[in-house]
């Protein structure tokens, strides 16, 4: 009888009580599989995991491209569900909602055509509920502290400052605030 705990193993089988060595190419569909369960993703967040759990280029590669085929990974339903939901959710504007698809690795064409959809008449509606919103918390600050607040909110969710202002000081004269010429 043979000696030593790999004796009855083929031979490149892993010893006793260790799991055997997975198909790189199971261990990417697993992990792709079990990221898009918790939340759609990019293809690019999907590689860098993939990239992160030392999966070899040519099973990512080929996972990816698989999964791309059949629809699970899809960057421009993911772009355009993504502004959809982070305008109408979160009031962001296009370059907020840009900026945050660029972070997770959606290509600039594919970026352009998602926010472009974005009317402009709906993104200065979503400007006006957002300084509605803000309006009663502001009224005990002078006019101009309530325009840098409403402003500076604005501008965190990605508003360009002429359409703000505008917005800012149409809000402010329907409470009967008389804005000066010169004001921003």
């Amino acid at each position: 009888m043979p000696e030593g705990p790999d004796a009855d193993s083929p031979a490149g089988a892993a010893p006793a009580g260790a799991a055997p060595a997975a198909d790189p190419e199971s261990v990417a569909r697993a992990i792709c599989l079990r990221l898009l369960t918790m939340a759609p993703k990019t293809r690019a967040q999907l590689a860098e995991a993939l990239r992160k759990r030392e999966v070899p280029d040519d099973a990512a590669e080929a996972v990816l491209s698989r999964f791309s085929e059949l629809g699970l990974i899809d960057d421009e339903a993911f772009a355009t569900a993504w502004v959809d939901s982070r305008h109408h959710g979160r009031g962001l504007a296009k370059r907020a909602l840009a900026a945050e698809l660029r972070h997770r690795g959606v290509d600039t064409d594919t970026v352009k055509e998602a926010v472009d959809r974005l009317d402009p008449d709906q993104e200065a509606e979503t400007a006006r509920r957002l300084v509605e919103r803000k309006l009663a918390v502001t009224r005990s600050l002078d006019p101009r502290a309530r325009t840098r607040r409403l402003a500076g909110m604005l501008a965190r969710k990605g508003y360009p400052s002429g359409l703000a202002f505008r917005v800012i000081r149409e809000a402010l004269e329907q409470e009967g605030i008389d804005m000066e010429e010169d004001f921003p």
